[in-house]
């Protein structure tokens, strides 16, 4: 099979084996990928606790949070699917936006234009520096996929790695149904 090229919007899916605990058996949305490195979210590792616990002076808003990966874990990053209403936020592929103006967020949640199934927070991200992606893709540890907004906002987040594992058809159907290596001893 032909790797293609990694771009921005892109699913990176770990390979099923993948033995580091940040990244097994997870599907990370590739929100930057240029010359400089790369910098993405896991989409399927939720923690148990909502935005508001996290952030003082934040709306009560009941919206869960993800691990979006080791680096800067002291920081808060979110995607969303409301476009250009949420100014200064970046369009990562069709129907997924990246971050934006803080305040204004904080006001279209409490406005209620905002509701917990149109956003997603993450504490921390995944990222690579400089052809560190490449070197990863050329050694065979992640799987590109497409992005499909029904990901981020209707999957079931533990399902997610075979879902879209399993939308990839053929040998990636049978890979999604392999059991994940961990055993129990």
């Amino acid at each position: 099979m032909i790797q293609k090229k990694v771009k921005t919007g892109d699913v990176l899916l770990s390979e099923p084996f993948m033995l580091d605990s940040n990244f097994k058996r997870s599907a990370v949305l590739l929100c930057e990928h240029n010359d400089e490195g790369s910098l993405g979210f896991i989409l399927n590792k939720k923690l148990d606790m909502s935005v508001d616990e996290l952030i003082a002076d934040f709306p009560a808003f009941n919206a869960p949070v993800y691990y979006g990966g080791p680096v800067q874990t002291d920081t808060i990053h979110y995607v969303h699917n409301m476009g250009d209403l949420l100014e200064d936020s970046l369009q990562v592929c069709k129907g997924v936006w990246w971050g934006g103006n803080f305040e204004k967020l904080k006001f279209l949640i409490t406005s209620e234009l905002i509701l917990p199934k149109n956003i997603r927070f993450f504490v921390g991200y995944s990222g690579w520096t400089e052809g560190q992606l490449e070197e990863e893709m050329k050694l065979k540890s992640w799987v590109i996929a497409g992005m499909h907004p029904n990901y981020l906002f209707k999957s079931k987040p533990s399902k997610l790695w075979e879902q879209i594992m399993s939308n990839k058809g053929d040998t990636y159907a049978v890979i999604a149904t392999l059991p994940d290596g961990s055993t129990h001893n």
